[in-house]
């Protein structure tokens, strides 16, 4: 039953559930966990909540509650191990300002952590995945690569600096992109998850009825994500975005296969892909950077013509 208060429901194909309270007030929604991806325990926990709490960001709202969701195999696990895992997940949450009001665990033989995260927007704020006009910029602000160098960091092959770089960046909480792209002001965005960025894109851009034409020597990447390409460390989910969204993606012949690889790798905590003007890019781009977030870049643009497809050059 459509209830007329329910701003983005199941039918969006958006980043978060959306609520409408009262004409100024609306309420998002949203949950994530997941299986570790990173050994440490303390930094699972950081990335586990950055990647819970993005969705709320990429609405333009602001987080204000989580709850804790916890699968831990009690038989076979240090619970110490789980302390860490806690621990991490509440320092992120608190560095984003949000607060931890409860939780939910249960004895699972397989360890998953997450959370579920209530955040704020006023209704005619909203940022959705839907709002993207011919002639946008796209302007991405974290490398891709994540799926890759995670399942390479399960073989031992990856050194400990790249692996923390990686790890520090999938932490990272995409609040200041947030807060610079709701101050200049956009037509859309989403974030580069599990769906990879051309999965998340593609959405974005039928959910926009726009096309998209993608710089591919322009996307961002983590360093020797080729080189474990090459060595054969692909993630399956890799191959499952590519069977899903292919047939939506026309690559030019020049682009080379490593970076057809990436462009469906699944991501972690990624970052953010912004849809805004020309005359008000270069401006974001400059503020984002001198905020630090310096992988910052634009790499393509919407486009009226084929719909729901993307051209990567």
């Amino acid at each position: 039953m459509k209830n007329p208060n329910v701003i983005r429901g199941m039918e969006s194909l958006d980043n978060a559930g959306v609520y409408k309270l009262r004409d100024d007030l609306a309420i998002i929604q949203t949950v994530d966990f997941f299986t570790p991806i990173v050994d440490d325990p303390y930094m699972f926990g950081q990335i586990a909540a950055a990647n819970a709490l993005s969705d709320v960001y990429t609405m333009g709202g602001k987080p204000i509650t989580a709850l804790n969701l916890v699968g831990f195999p009690s038989k076979t696990m240090d619970i110490k191990i789980l302390n860490e895992i806690l621990r991490g997940g509440i320092d992120k949450i608190q560095e984003a300002g949000v607060i931890l009001i409860g939780g939910h665990s249960l004895d699972d033989p397989e360890l998953k952590y997450g959370l579920s995260v209530t955040g704020t927007v006023h209704p005619k704020k909203l940022i959705t995945n839907g709002g993207a006009k011919p002639g946008d910029v796209l302007i991405l602000t974290k490398p891709l690569g994540t799926g890759i160098i995670s399942t390479a960091v399960k073989a031992g092959v990856v050194e400990k600096s790249l692996a923390d770089g990686v790890s520090r960046s999938m932490a990272k909480l995409n609040n200041i992109a947030s807060e610079l792209m709701q101050e200049i002001g956009v037509h859309a965005c989403t974030d580069i998850t599990g769906f990879g960025f051309l999965g998340h894109s593609l959405q974005l851009a039928t959910n926009s009825k726009v096309g998209l034409e993608i710089r591919s020597d322009k996307v961002p990447a983590f360093p020797e994500v080729e080189k474990f390409i090459n060595q054969g460390f692909i993630p399956g989910g890799l191959y499952r975005n590519r069977d899903f969204y292919g047939h939506s993606v026309e690559f030019a012949p020049a682009v080379p296969d490593y970076l057809r690889d990436i462009l469906f790798d699944p991501q972690t905590s990624g970052g953010l892909l912004i849809c805004i003007t020309p005359r008000k890019a270069g401006k974001l781009i400059k503020a984002i950077q001198r905020a630090g977030i310096t992988e910052a870049v634009i790499i393509g643009k919407t486009v009226a013509e084929h719909y729901g497809k993307a051209i990567i050059n």
